[in-house]
Protein backbone atom coordinates (compact mmCIF):
# COMPACT_ATOMS: atom_id res chain seq x y z
CA UNK A 1 0.00 0.00 0.00
CA UNK A 2 1.57 3.34 -1.08
CA UNK A 3 2.20 6.01 1.89
CA UNK A 4 -0.26 8.56 2.22
CA UNK A 5 1.19 11.95 1.79
CA UNK A 6 -1.10 15.46 2.10
CA UNK A 7 0.13 18.77 -0.63
CA UNK A 8 -0.85 22.24 0.56
CA UNK A 9 -1.75 23.08 -2.65
CA UNK A 10 -1.83 26.95 -3.03
CA UNK A 11 -3.67 27.38 -6.04
CA UNK A 12 0.34 28.24 -8.37
CA UNK A 13 2.63 26.40 -10.45
CA UNK A 14 5.13 25.11 -7.20
CA UNK A 15 2.71 23.20 -5.33
CA UNK A 16 0.53 21.69 -8.56
CA UNK A 17 4.20 20.37 -9.50
CA UNK A 18 4.97 19.07 -6.35
CA UNK A 19 1.51 17.14 -6.26
CA UNK A 20 2.27 15.80 -9.92
CA UNK A 21 6.23 15.13 -8.91
CA UNK A 22 4.39 12.68 -5.50
CA UNK A 23 1.75 10.94 -7.84
CA UNK A 24 4.71 10.22 -10.44
CA UNK A 25 6.52 8.70 -7.94
CA UNK A 26 3.70 6.33 -6.68
CA UNK A 27 2.65 7.67 -3.69
CA UNK A 28 -1.33 8.18 -2.24
CA UNK A 29 -1.35 11.74 -2.86
CA UNK A 30 -4.32 14.31 -0.97
CA UNK A 31 -4.33 17.27 -1.79
CA UNK A 32 -5.26 20.34 0.39
CA UNK A 33 -6.24 24.24 -0.07
CA UNK A 34 -6.16 26.25 3.18
CA UNK A 35 -8.55 28.66 3.38
CA UNK A 36 -7.19 31.67 5.42
CA UNK A 37 -8.70 34.37 4.41
CA UNK A 38 -12.77 35.57 3.97
CA UNK A 39 -13.45 35.25 0.03
CA UNK A 40 -16.72 37.53 0.50
CA UNK A 41 -14.01 41.22 0.37
CA UNK A 42 -12.69 39.92 -2.65
CA UNK A 43 -15.36 41.15 -5.31
CA UNK A 44 -13.49 42.53 -8.16
CA UNK A 45 -11.24 39.68 -9.64
CA UNK A 46 -8.59 42.17 -10.75
CA UNK A 47 -7.83 42.94 -6.97
CA UNK A 48 -8.41 40.01 -5.18
CA UNK A 49 -5.80 39.10 -2.26
CA UNK A 50 -2.86 37.24 -3.00
CA UNK A 51 -2.39 33.75 -4.47
CA UNK A 52 -3.76 32.14 -1.45
CA UNK A 53 -6.80 33.92 -0.39
CA UNK A 54 -8.65 33.87 -3.52
CA UNK A 55 -11.93 31.78 -4.55
CA UNK A 56 -9.79 31.48 -7.72
CA UNK A 57 -6.74 29.52 -6.38
CA UNK A 58 -9.22 27.07 -4.68
CA UNK A 59 -10.50 26.94 -8.14
CA UNK A 60 -7.04 26.42 -10.32
CA UNK A 61 -5.55 24.08 -6.97
CA UNK A 62 -9.29 21.87 -7.29
CA UNK A 63 -8.56 22.14 -11.71
CA UNK A 64 -4.68 20.64 -11.09
CA UNK A 65 -6.14 18.00 -8.51
CA UNK A 66 -8.47 16.50 -11.19
CA UNK A 67 -5.43 16.16 -13.70
CA UNK A 68 -3.69 14.29 -11.29
CA UNK A 69 -6.70 12.32 -10.38
CA UNK A 70 -6.25 12.94 -6.67
CA UNK A 71 -8.85 13.63 -4.34
CA UNK A 72 -8.83 18.02 -2.80
CA UNK A 73 -10.46 19.49 -0.10
CA UNK A 74 -10.74 22.94 1.51
CA UNK A 75 -10.25 23.46 4.86
CA UNK A 76 -11.44 26.04 6.80
CA UNK A 77 -8.48 27.88 8.41
CA UNK A 78 -9.48 31.38 8.89
CA UNK A 79 -9.32 31.42 13.00
CA UNK A 80 -6.47 29.67 13.44
CA UNK A 81 -4.42 32.45 10.44
CA UNK A 82 -6.15 35.68 12.24
CA UNK A 83 -4.54 34.01 15.80
CA UNK A 84 -1.43 33.01 14.74
CA UNK A 85 -0.57 35.33 11.89
CA UNK A 86 -2.30 38.31 11.36
CA UNK A 87 -2.32 38.76 14.98
CA UNK A 88 1.20 38.80 15.63
CA UNK A 89 1.60 40.58 12.36
CA UNK A 90 -0.20 43.80 13.39
CA UNK A 91 1.48 43.54 16.98
CA UNK A 92 5.16 43.19 15.29
CA UNK A 93 4.46 46.83 13.77
CA UNK A 94 3.08 48.07 16.90
CA UNK A 95 6.00 47.66 18.26
CA UNK A 96 8.24 48.73 15.59
CA UNK A 97 9.49 46.21 14.09
CA UNK A 98 8.41 44.62 10.38
CA UNK A 99 7.45 41.42 10.13
CA UNK A 100 8.17 37.83 7.78
CA UNK A 101 4.25 36.73 8.33
CA UNK A 102 5.32 33.38 6.40
CA UNK A 103 7.43 32.02 9.10
CA UNK A 104 4.77 31.75 11.12
CA UNK A 105 2.49 30.41 8.83
CA UNK A 106 4.60 27.65 8.08
CA UNK A 107 5.27 26.82 11.78
CA UNK A 108 1.64 27.10 12.92
CA UNK A 109 -0.78 26.66 9.82
CA UNK A 110 1.42 24.24 7.26
CA UNK A 111 3.84 22.54 9.39
CA UNK A 112 1.60 22.51 12.67
CA UNK A 113 -1.85 22.29 12.36
CA UNK A 114 -2.20 20.81 8.96
CA UNK A 115 0.18 18.28 9.66
CA UNK A 116 -1.50 16.99 13.01
CA UNK A 117 -4.64 16.57 9.96
CA UNK A 118 -2.30 14.74 7.77
CA UNK A 119 -1.25 12.41 11.02
CA UNK A 120 -4.61 12.02 11.51
CA UNK A 121 -5.48 11.04 7.94
CA UNK A 122 -2.68 8.05 8.14
CA UNK A 123 -0.30 10.59 6.01
CA UNK A 124 3.67 10.39 6.48
CA UNK A 125 4.00 13.92 5.46
CA UNK A 126 3.08 17.37 4.19
CA UNK A 127 4.27 18.24 1.07
CA UNK A 128 4.52 22.20 -0.23
CA UNK A 129 5.82 24.40 -3.59
CA UNK A 130 8.82 25.63 -1.21
CA UNK A 131 11.72 25.83 -3.02
CA UNK A 132 13.69 23.90 0.03
CA UNK A 133 15.58 20.38 0.62
CA UNK A 134 15.25 18.20 3.44
CA UNK A 135 17.30 15.07 3.76
CA UNK A 136 18.84 12.50 6.53
CA UNK A 137 22.42 12.75 7.96
CA UNK A 138 23.56 9.68 6.79
CA UNK A 139 25.49 9.16 9.83
CA UNK A 140 23.29 10.35 13.09
CA UNK A 141 19.97 10.03 11.10
CA UNK A 142 19.09 13.41 12.01
CA UNK A 143 16.96 15.26 9.91
CA UNK A 144 18.65 18.32 8.06
CA UNK A 145 17.59 21.40 5.71
CA UNK A 146 19.33 22.49 3.12
CA UNK A 147 18.85 25.56 0.46
CA UNK A 148 17.29 24.87 -2.65
CA UNK A 149 19.66 24.23 -5.80
CA UNK A 150 17.87 27.06 -7.57
CA UNK A 151 19.36 29.62 -5.37
CA UNK A 152 17.25 32.45 -7.10
CA UNK A 153 14.05 30.89 -5.78
CA UNK A 154 15.90 29.29 -2.50
CA UNK A 155 12.93 30.12 0.15
CA UNK A 156 14.45 27.89 3.06
CA UNK A 157 14.88 31.13 5.01
CA UNK A 158 10.92 31.16 5.77
CA UNK A 159 11.47 27.30 7.35
CA UNK A 160 14.43 28.02 9.51
CA UNK A 161 11.89 27.60 12.67
CA UNK A 162 10.39 24.20 12.17
CA UNK A 163 11.61 21.46 14.23
CA UNK A 164 12.94 18.39 13.62
CA UNK A 165 10.17 16.82 14.21
CA UNK A 166 8.55 18.88 11.83
CA UNK A 167 10.76 18.84 8.66
CA UNK A 168 11.18 15.02 9.23
CA UNK A 169 7.37 14.90 8.02
CA UNK A 170 8.15 17.50 5.62
CA UNK A 171 8.32 17.17 2.02
CA UNK A 172 9.89 19.89 -0.72
CA UNK A 173 8.98 18.15 -4.39
CA UNK A 174 10.48 21.15 -6.47
CA UNK A 175 13.68 21.71 -4.55
CA UNK A 176 16.05 19.77 -6.63
CA UNK A 177 14.51 21.62 -9.76
CA UNK A 178 15.05 25.26 -11.41
CA UNK A 179 12.00 27.50 -11.75
CA UNK A 180 11.38 26.82 -15.38
CA UNK A 181 11.85 23.03 -14.93
CA UNK A 182 8.78 23.73 -12.60
CA UNK A 183 7.24 25.80 -15.34
CA UNK A 184 8.17 22.73 -18.12
CA UNK A 185 7.17 19.94 -16.31
CA UNK A 186 3.58 21.80 -15.64
CA UNK A 187 2.95 22.53 -19.48
CA UNK A 188 3.74 18.97 -19.90
CA UNK A 189 1.25 17.68 -17.89
CA UNK A 190 -1.48 20.00 -18.98
CA UNK A 191 -2.10 21.70 -15.70
CA UNK A 192 -3.75 25.12 -15.85
CA UNK A 193 -1.41 26.70 -13.03
CA UNK A 194 1.98 26.32 -15.35
CA UNK A 195 2.53 30.02 -16.51
CA UNK A 196 0.51 31.28 -13.67
CA UNK A 197 2.47 34.80 -12.68
CA UNK A 198 4.15 34.65 -9.41
CA UNK A 199 2.68 36.70 -6.33
CA UNK A 200 5.32 39.14 -4.53
CA UNK A 201 2.91 40.52 -2.12
CA UNK A 202 2.13 38.92 1.19
CA UNK A 203 -0.95 36.92 0.89
CA UNK A 204 -3.29 38.59 2.62
CA UNK A 205 -2.60 42.37 1.77
CA UNK A 206 -4.90 43.40 -0.93
CA UNK A 207 -2.72 45.64 -3.52
CA UNK A 208 0.22 45.00 -1.37
CA UNK A 209 -0.70 48.05 0.72
CA UNK A 210 0.07 46.72 4.33
CA UNK A 211 -0.70 50.33 5.73
CA UNK A 212 -4.20 50.35 4.61
CA UNK A 213 -4.31 46.98 6.05
CA UNK A 214 -3.10 48.16 9.20
CA UNK A 215 -5.26 51.39 9.41
CA UNK A 216 -8.29 48.74 8.79
CA UNK A 217 -7.19 46.40 11.53
CA UNK A 218 -6.33 48.73 14.36
CA UNK A 219 -6.23 52.07 13.74
CA UNK A 220 -4.54 52.41 17.19
CA UNK A 221 -1.18 51.00 15.77
CA UNK A 222 -0.61 54.59 14.02
CA UNK A 223 0.29 56.79 16.70
CA UNK A 224 1.94 60.51 15.62
CA UNK A 225 5.32 60.98 17.10
CA UNK A 226 8.61 62.89 16.26
CA UNK A 227 11.35 62.50 13.27
CA UNK A 228 14.92 63.24 15.15
CA UNK A 229 17.57 63.13 13.94
CA UNK A 230 21.03 61.35 15.70
CA UNK A 231 21.90 64.92 17.93
CA UNK A 232 17.99 64.60 19.29
CA UNK A 233 17.16 67.66 16.81
CA UNK A 234 13.64 67.64 15.78
CA UNK A 235 13.34 67.24 12.38
CA UNK A 236 9.56 66.82 11.74
CA UNK A 237 6.26 64.96 13.25
CA UNK A 238 5.26 61.27 11.67
CA UNK A 239 1.71 59.88 11.61
CA UNK A 240 3.18 56.63 13.16
CA UNK A 241 6.10 54.50 13.36
CA UNK A 242 4.17 51.60 11.50
CA UNK A 243 4.74 53.62 8.36
CA UNK A 244 8.29 53.07 9.02
CA UNK A 245 10.61 50.61 8.49
CA UNK A 246 14.62 50.60 9.22
CA UNK A 247 16.69 51.66 5.38
CA UNK A 248 13.56 53.00 4.56
CA UNK A 249 14.60 56.51 2.59
CA UNK A 250 11.55 57.81 0.79
CA UNK A 251 8.57 59.02 2.69
CA UNK A 252 9.78 60.41 5.40
CA UNK A 253 8.39 63.71 5.12
CA UNK A 254 10.97 65.94 5.81
CA UNK A 255 13.67 68.21 3.67
CA UNK A 256 17.22 68.89 3.56
CA UNK A 257 19.87 68.65 1.30
CA UNK A 258 21.48 65.19 2.77
CA UNK A 259 19.88 61.82 2.04
CA UNK A 260 18.15 60.84 5.58
CA UNK A 261 16.94 57.42 6.11
CA UNK A 262 15.26 55.43 9.12
CA UNK A 263 17.92 54.20 11.21
CA UNK A 264 15.97 53.54 14.37
CA UNK A 265 12.47 53.00 15.76
CA UNK A 266 11.08 53.80 19.38
CA UNK A 267 7.41 52.38 19.97
CA UNK A 268 8.21 53.39 23.45
CA UNK A 269 8.49 57.09 22.59
CA UNK A 270 6.77 56.81 19.29
CA UNK A 271 10.04 58.39 17.76
CA UNK A 272 11.53 57.85 14.15
CA UNK A 273 15.55 58.23 14.29
CA UNK A 274 16.78 59.21 10.72
CA UNK A 275 20.97 59.58 9.61
CA UNK A 276 22.85 59.30 7.21
CA UNK A 277 23.64 55.65 5.38
CA UNK A 278 26.66 54.93 7.31
CA UNK A 279 24.29 54.94 10.05
CA UNK A 280 22.45 51.88 8.94
CA UNK A 281 25.71 49.51 9.59
CA UNK A 282 25.90 47.75 12.47
CA UNK A 283 27.86 44.38 13.53
CA UNK A 284 26.04 43.20 15.88
CA UNK A 285 21.93 42.15 16.41
CA UNK A 286 20.12 40.12 19.15
CA UNK A 287 17.89 37.12 18.25
CA UNK A 288 15.05 35.61 20.36
CA UNK A 289 13.12 32.87 19.57
CA UNK A 290 16.10 31.04 18.71
CA UNK A 291 15.82 27.67 17.08
CA UNK A 292 18.53 25.16 16.33
CA UNK A 293 17.07 22.13 13.93
CA UNK A 294 19.52 19.46 15.03
CA UNK A 295 17.88 20.01 18.67
CA UNK A 296 20.72 21.27 20.78
CA UNK A 297 22.01 24.74 21.20
CA UNK A 298 25.51 25.33 20.83
CA UNK A 299 27.58 26.19 24.51
CA UNK A 300 30.37 27.83 22.80
CA UNK A 301 30.25 30.81 20.00
CA UNK A 302 29.50 29.38 16.17
CA UNK A 303 31.03 29.86 13.10
CA UNK A 304 28.13 30.70 10.28
CA UNK A 305 26.92 32.36 7.25
CA UNK A 306 24.76 34.56 8.50
CA UNK A 307 21.17 35.85 6.40
CA UNK A 308 19.71 39.09 7.64
CA UNK A 309 16.62 39.12 5.09
CA UNK A 310 15.30 37.38 2.40
CA UNK A 311 17.46 38.98 -0.72
CA UNK A 312 20.69 39.73 1.53
CA UNK A 313 23.62 37.75 0.90
CA UNK A 314 25.11 35.60 3.83
CA UNK A 315 27.72 37.01 5.68
CA UNK A 316 30.16 35.34 7.92
CA UNK A 317 29.21 35.95 11.90
CA UNK A 318 29.36 33.94 15.13
CA UNK A 319 26.41 33.16 16.93
CA UNK A 320 27.12 33.18 20.83
CA UNK A 321 23.77 31.99 23.09
CA UNK A 322 23.10 34.86 25.47
CA UNK A 323 19.97 32.18 27.03
CA UNK A 324 17.99 28.93 25.92
CA UNK A 325 16.09 30.91 23.73
CA UNK A 326 17.97 34.10 22.89
CA UNK A 327 21.60 34.41 20.69
CA UNK A 328 23.82 37.78 19.79
CA UNK A 329 24.71 37.60 16.32
CA UNK A 330 28.51 39.14 15.92
CA UNK A 331 29.57 40.10 11.94
CA UNK A 332 32.90 40.31 10.89
CA UNK A 333 31.68 43.17 8.51
CA UNK A 334 28.93 45.74 9.13
CA UNK A 335 25.73 44.73 7.37
CA UNK A 336 23.52 47.49 6.10
CA UNK A 337 20.12 47.64 7.72
CA UNK A 338 19.17 45.13 10.19
CA UNK A 339 16.02 45.66 11.11
CA UNK A 340 14.08 44.39 14.19
CA UNK A 341 11.18 41.68 13.17
CA UNK A 342 13.03 40.17 10.07
CA UNK A 343 14.94 36.60 10.24
CA UNK A 344 18.37 36.20 11.10
CA UNK A 345 18.99 32.89 9.15
CA UNK A 346 22.13 30.58 9.91
CA UNK A 347 23.80 28.30 7.85
CA UNK A 348 27.10 26.21 6.62
CA UNK A 349 27.62 26.26 3.28
CA UNK A 350 23.64 24.92 2.20
CA UNK A 351 22.86 23.35 5.38
CA UNK A 352 20.50 25.57 7.11
CA UNK A 353 21.67 25.46 11.21
CA UNK A 354 18.44 27.51 11.96
CA UNK A 355 17.74 31.06 13.17
CA UNK A 356 16.00 33.34 14.88
CA UNK A 357 14.10 36.60 15.06
CA UNK A 358 15.71 39.84 15.11
CA UNK A 359 14.66 42.03 18.33
CA UNK A 360 17.68 44.59 17.71
CA UNK A 361 20.50 46.01 16.38
CA UNK A 362 23.82 47.72 17.95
Amino acid sequence: MAERIVVGMSGGVDSSVAAALLVEQGYDVVGVTLRVWPWKEATDAGRRFGSCCSAQTVDDARSVARRLGIPHFLLNSEEEFDRSVINRFVSEYRHGRTPVPCVACNKELKFGSLLRRAHAWDAVAVATGHYARVTRDPGTGGVQLWRARDARKDQSDFLWSLTADQLASARFPVGELTKDRVRECARRLGLVTADKPESQEICFIPDDDYRGFLRRRDAGVFRPGRIVDGTGRVRGQHRGIANFTIGQRRGLGITGATASYVVDLDPESDTVTIGPLEDLDRRRLVATDVNFIAGERPREPLRVDAKIRHRHVPARATVRMLDPATAEVVFEEPQRAITPGQSVVWYEGELVIGGGVIARAR
